[in-house]
């Protein structure tokens, strides 16, 4: 049976793949067709369901600065959109009701309240599997999304905790001790090393430390894993130990969508139930543009915020399990439950892949704010004189900046997309300032100065490179532009999309290495 469900998760998710979706989408689907043949979920499935969402939540705690919890776009933001969201939701499925759909004519009022609460979330899951492969985690709409995501998260521990009747332990108090334990997990990160003792230590930290301890003392162990990463999130480890979780937690990750379409069998009425409750959808989307707009975040940021939630959450799933097992909803809507999240995923993930060229198709549908008004966070900057911009300043972009200035002088211009990044390369004696390179409006504001002569792509994601390539020929950007790749197909992807260079990492990466032992050892060899 095993067999038989890795090979439909692998089909499935190649299908979707070679369609332009996320492989998640194969899986969901694999799960509900094996579902129809006769297939169940198991104990092996959700155990590592279980796993891949604590690993991702640890690895997102791991990238999460705490301080932006604490700006009101967020914290203000999240509970503003899941008010309106849960008030209008439970009016429409009254009209539903009113107008005699069957399958709510019994449901109480408190019931439906309860399900247009349990629609009002994203998935955190889709939201930042899409996010890592687009390589826009960390723009400015990417963090307002996980930041927002994190808010709905720290909501759903209060309504499970208020909801069951069951308060955590008395001694759970004792998880205030946690920071005073932040220097012993340092000095393990330091101590660790780079290989396989790295990655067990993270797990350690996540499944033990973290989600272990918190479901000890009686709360959600999911949480615990994405407090433990954020206390680890100020470690010069922390990405490192982020990446080296990635596959793993991708892997299991597999077996949570799978663990979806297992775990409920779909019928007629949930299924026409689940497609009514994708009308809600467009509405959820319009509320999150309109909520982050009120901050004064440009359309652009808005926009690609609001699509990267324009879904519905698997929580939603825990909200309608407690509430079945509680008869507060009846089998039918839990299985709508179970339908419209995928549903919702299919629907989401060719706006997410096509965000960028939809805002650039609808943007001037819009009132854009002044740029006096912008937030901080999102305000235009000017790139000032520099000849040479470096977008990623990475260990590959931090070094072509230094080995630019050596030669030519003070005429380079970095670009990094995290402020916090930007500010240690300041400090540093660097000129370096936070953008988002895939940014329209970004371009725009570059191009109207007319001093760059050239671009160097440095970005660690293909796909960013490449959005940010295909900006700067639509601008008919005169100068050179050069970028980075990690396989042969990628450096002849941008070689025909336009770039005039394109260079191998790993390849150069020995060509560099080369370079530097000849002028560090000087050595003198006789030519054979």
């Amino acid at each position: 049976m095993d067999l038989i469900i890795i090979s439909a998760a692998f089909l499935a998710g190649f299908i979707a793949l070679k369609c332009h979706l996320p492989p998640l989408v194969g899986f969901l689907i694999a799960g509900f067709a094996l579902n129809g043949y006769g297939f169940e979920s198991n104990e092996t499935i959700t155990t590592l369901a279980d796993l891949g969402v604590t690993l991702m939540l640890f690895t997102i705690g791991l990238k999460l600065d705490v301080r932006s919890l604490l700006e009101k776009e967020i914290w203000a933001g999240a509970t503003v959109h899941n008010l309106l969201s849960t008030a209008i939701f439970t009016l429409i499925l009254m009209a539903f009701k009113t107008l005699g759909l069957d399958s709510l004519a019994d449901v109480p009022v408190s019931s439906l309240v309860l399900l247009g609460f349990a629609l009002s979330f994203s998935s955190t899951v889709f939201a930042v599997k899409s996010l890592q492969e687009k390589g826009e985690l960390n723009a400015t709409y990417g963090t307002l999304a996980i930041g927002i995501l994190v808010m709905q998260d720290i909501f759903a521990v209060i309504f499970l905790t208020a909801s069951t009747g069951k308060l955590p332990e008395w001694y759970a108090i004792g998880l205030f001790m946690l920071p005073f334990l932040r220097p012993l997990m340092f000095e393990l990160l330091d101590r660790v090393g780079h290989g396989e003792m790295l990655i067990l230590l993270g797990i350690f930290l996540a499944l033990v430390v973290g989600a272990g301890l918190f479901e000890l003392v009686g709360m959600k162990p999911d949480l615990g894993a994405l407090i433990l990463g954020m206390m680890l999130a100020g470690h010069n480890k922390a990405s490192e130990l982020s990446k080296s979780l990635f596959n793993l937690k991708e892997l299991f990750l597999v077996c949570f969508f799978l663990n979806i379409g297992l775990s409920e069998e779909p019928t007629a009425t949930g299924f026409f139930l689940a497609l009514l409750l994708l009308i809600l959808l467009p509405i959820k989307g319009m509320l999150y543009f309109w909520v982050i707009n009120r901050f004064h975040f440009r359309v652009r940021t808005s926009l690609l915020a609001s699509i990267s939630l324009f879904n519905f959450s698997e929580f939603g799933l825990i909200v309608g399990g407690l509430a079945f097992k509680m008869g507060w909803l009846p089998g039918d809507i839990l299985v709508a439950l179970a339908i419209s999240v995928p549903l919702s995923f299919i629907v989401a993930a060719p706006l997410s892949r096509k965000g960028h060229e939809l805002y650039q198709r609808s943007s001037h549908w819009f009132d854009q704010p002044a740029p006096e008004v912008l937030h901080q966070r999102d305000a235009l900057i000017n790139p000032g004189n520099a000849q040479v911009l470096i977008l990623g300043m990475g260990r590959i972009g931090t070094g072509a900046y230094e080995e630019m200035t050596q030669r030519y002088g003070q005429i380079c211009l970095g670009v990094e997309l995290r402020e916090d990044a930007a500010k240690g390369h300041r400090d540093q004696g660097r000129n370096v300032i936070s953008g988002d390179a895939t940014d329209p409006d970004f371009w725009e504001r570059i191009l109207d100065t007319g001093h760059g002569k050239m671009v160097l792509l440095a970005m660690p994601h293909h796909q960013a490179n490449q959005i940010a390539l295909s900006l700067l020929k639509k601008r008919h950007f005169p100068g050179h532009i050069a970028a980075i790749a990690e396989y042969p197909d990628q450096m002849d992807s941008l070689i025909a999309d336009g770039a005039h260079a394109a260079f191998n990492i790993y390849s150069e990466a020995g060509t560099g290495f080369a370079r530097h032992v000849c002028d560090q050892l000087n050595p003198h060899f006789s030519r054979s």
